[in-house]
Order: C-alpha cells, then structure tokens, then sequence
C-alpha cells in the first residue's frame, strides 16, 4: 500500500515509516498538518496515519478539510490523546481508526492491514456505470460515450450520489441531506437547478435520456431499457 504518515514527533516519524517499509508498503512522510493536507489533496494514497496534535494545522483539521474535499483515502489517527472523547472527536471529523501512543507496532500493523482491506473493498466502487456513463470517484471524471464531461464539484456529488442508487428513486430530501448536508427545506430550487444542468451537459444530444423525473417523488438514473 501507499502509505502517508503524518508525525511531528521525528522518531515516532522514522520508527512508524521504517517498520511500514519492512512491510514492504511505499512511505511518504510529511512532519506538519499544511504538507500532510498537501500531500494527501489528491487522493493517491490507499492510507493515512494521522497524528491529532500537529504544528500549523492540526490532525482533524485536515482530515476534515480533505472530507470536505470528497478525499475519502481511510485514515487512522496515531496519538496521544486516547480519550473518549478524543477518540469521537476523531471519528466524528471522518477517521476510521484510531490508535493511543504508546502502541505496539503488532497492533499499528494489525489496523493498518484491516483498513487495507476495507480500501481494497471501497476502490471496487470506484468505478460507476450506468449505460454509457461512467463516474470514476478516484479519478473524479466522468465520461459519456468515452467523451469527457466537465462537471462543477456539486453536480459531481449530485450525478454519484443518482449513480449510487441507479434503478432507484432519489428524493429531493435525500440529494439536500446526502449531498448538501441540508436536513431541513431550504425553499430554494437548489436540486432542481442541478439536476438541469446535468440533463444539459450528459443528456442533450444523446440518443437516450439517463436523467428522470418521478412527478411528485423526485429523480433516478437509469440505462435504456
């Protein structure tokens, strides 16, 4: 695996990377929040260990920033703060692990193999399809009839989230709360207006339409009959 660890601490640093690399998994490293973030922006990596306490930005502060950026590389948070607390606090901001200092390497390698394997599990799903269209999450490129389609971020959202439940009907409620984070009526045309322009630019033109309207219920995506 491609692993990047992001420590402060120098020794906790080399002796983390070094093990790892007995493993035989490829180690970046990067010493502060603001490199790891950098680093870590455009989801290469099949993993990340996350120190909480980190100079210039700290560890769910970029965990955060990168959730919001739709990055959703597994990350296992390696620190001293091993409360409670601490440990929600680290889950709630988008971590999947979490490991207190002091911790042995046996256990550090045990959560690493077991992300592995969830990771290897979530790249299968990668790869959307639903006729001609196709969605790739890693890539965050779509294409239809092999020819690329130039989406803003939340229409990307929007298009995978219709992608994910293909064959099913999605409420507005469900694109406001799932993709907007919205769990009230903003009353606003919000979904409407999204839902538009991905007719606009993966319809028209197209002998099938993908994109559906179910009057009084909300949208699906489907494949042409």
């Amino acid at each position: 695996m491609r692993i990047l660890v992001i420590e402060d601490d120098p020794e906790t640093l080399e002796y983390v990377s070094a093990r790892l690399a007995e493993l035989g998994h490829a180690v970046s490293r990067a010493a502060n929040g603001r490199d790891g973030l950098f680093l870590a922006g455009d989801g290469s990596f099949d993993l990340l260990i996350v120190d909480r306490m980190l100079p210039g930005m700290d560890g769910l502060a970029v965990v955060s920033a990168l959730r919001a950026a739709g990055v959703d590389t597994p990350v296992l948070f390696l620190t001293t703060l091993g409360e409670v607390p601490h440990r929600v606090a680290g889950l709630a901001a988008g971590g999947d692990d979490y490991l207190a200092k002091p911790f042995a390497f046996a256990e550090l390698a045990a959560r690493v193999e077991a992300l592995g394997r969830r990771a290897r599990t979530l790249t299968e799903t990668k790869l959307l399809r639903v006729g001609d269209l196709e969605l790739d999450r890693a890539a965050r490129s779509v294409k239809r009839a092999g020819k690329p389609i130039e989406l803003l971020p939340r229409e990307f959202q929007v298009l995978e989230y219709l992608m994910r439940h293909a064959g099913q009907v999605v409420t507005r409620t469900m694109l406001l709360e799932n993709v907007w984070d919205l769990h009230f009526d903003p009353h606003t045309n919000v979904v409407d207006n999204h839902i538009a322009r991905l007719r606009a630019k993966i319809d028209k033109g197209q002998p099938h339409e993908l994109i559906h309207t179910v009057r009084g219920v909300g949208f699906m995506i489907r494949a042409p009959d």
